[in-house]
């Protein structure tokens, strides 16, 4: 009996995951920078939690657009590739062959043997043949812009409910401290998470993300200190 090998591969995660890692990421960075930065200027609490509810809502708005937007522009550049390929081999079929032959030349493969491979690969799919190796078009890499705006909508309301959460049961005095604080370590464990679900090293994965956030919670923090004293 012939055993199956089966292996696990994490690039089929790479549309949902960026996407994901991207809007918790988003969110809790700048519904806490904002939180911080309304905190620090003196406001009361009421106008600190109206600036992060607003913060969070438009901020998923604005997320799920521009991933739809981007990504869409993605899958139109894709869509205009793959019809011009289908043109090509229906125009042209032999030359297409060749054409793809000459890519598995320079992949190692001697000229007989890649000619083969090619002729094998086109009576079978010459459309996905073309596309997965001439253009890089795969299923598992192919543009989805409904999948990524749900899913930066989401992740992101996700990652900014936390500080928001934070600032409702703090005092106003310490609102500061405590969103920043418990922010950082929101943002250590994303980026573990990320880490982890990616295959990627978990201390740089995790000392990036946190770097980058406690850099903007205090870059906002100061500016919101500055105009506050100003008004």
């Amino acid at each position: 009996m012939r055993l199956v090998h089966v292996e696990r591969h994490l690039i089929d995660r790479i549309g949902w995951l960026r996407a994901a890692v991207l809007g918790a990421n988003d969110g809790l960075v700048s519904t806490a920078s904002l939180i911080v930065g309304v905190a620090a200027s003196a406001a009361g609490a009421g106008e600190v939690l109206v600036a992060g509810c607003a913060g969070l809502v438009a901020g998923a708005m604005s997320m799920a657009a521009g991933e739809y937007v981007s990504v869409s522009s993605q899958a139109d550049t894709e869509h205009a590739d793959l019809a011009r390929e289908r043109a090509e081999l229906q125009a042209d079929p032999k030359a297409e062959q060749e054409e793809l032959a000459r890519i598995y030349v320079e992949r190692g493969l001697d000229d007989a043997l890649a000619l083969q491979v090619a002729e094998q690969l086109m009576a079978r799919d010459a459309l996905g043949a073309h596309a997965r190796d001439e253009l890089g078009i795969s299923e598992v890499t192919s543009a989805r812009p409904v999948q990524a705006a749900l899913t930066s909508a989401a992740t992101f309301s996700a990652g900014a409910a936390l500080p928001l959460l934070v600032a409702v049961l703090s005092p106003g005095a310490i609102a500061v401290a405590t969103v920043s604080g418990t922010s950082l370590v929101f943002l250590a464990g994303l980026g573990a998470l990320g880490a982890r679900a990616g295959g990627a090293p978990l201390f740089r994965a995790t000392a990036r993300v946190t770097f980058w956030g406690a850099l903007a919670m205090a870059a906002t923090a100061g500016i919101g200190s500055l105009v506050g004293r100003a008004m």
